[in-house]
């Protein structure tokens, strides 16, 4: 029957599960969240001041997307695809883009990556483009 999808040519947004280690700032998580985005938190998980591998692994086992700020979380994801390991993704930009983005552009930029057919499906450790509107 009628309105059983999209319509065709419509994009369908795939918004894939995320895992945000503690770097990751408060208003973004937020934002996320208002738009329905399903987020765990590091701290909801494990205690503050748990190390960075633990995170990446506990994100792999839920099959989450690892969001972080952190350059030891993203070499992890290069290693671990380097060794033939699975992972779901890792998403990461900058610290210093907080400096110049709201938590509107970085929502932006993931609900782009939504828009496409399998983003971690070359390459699974993407640097995120947060750009000002």
């Amino acid at each position: 029957g009628g309105g059983d999808g999209p319509a065709l040519g419509q994009v369908v947004a795939r918004r894939f599960p995320l895992y945000t280690d503690a770097d990751v700032q408060g208003q973004v998580v937020k934002a996320l969240r208002d738009a329905g985005w399903d987020v765990v938190r590091a701290i909801d998980v494990f205690p503050e001041r748990t190390k960075d591998p633990v995170h990446f692994e506990r994100a792999a086992a839920l099959g989450r997307v690892l969001v972080t700020n952190d350059e030891g979380q993203r070499q992890w994801g290069a290693d671990w695809y380097a060794e033939g390991r699975a992972f779901p993704g890792v998403i990461w930009w900058p610290q210093t883009d907080y400096g110049r983005l709201t938590p509107g552009d970085f929502l932006r930029a993931f609900e782009e990556l939504a828009q496409q057919d399998d983003p971690f499906s070359r390459y699974p450790v993407l640097f995120l483009i947060a750009k000002r509107r």
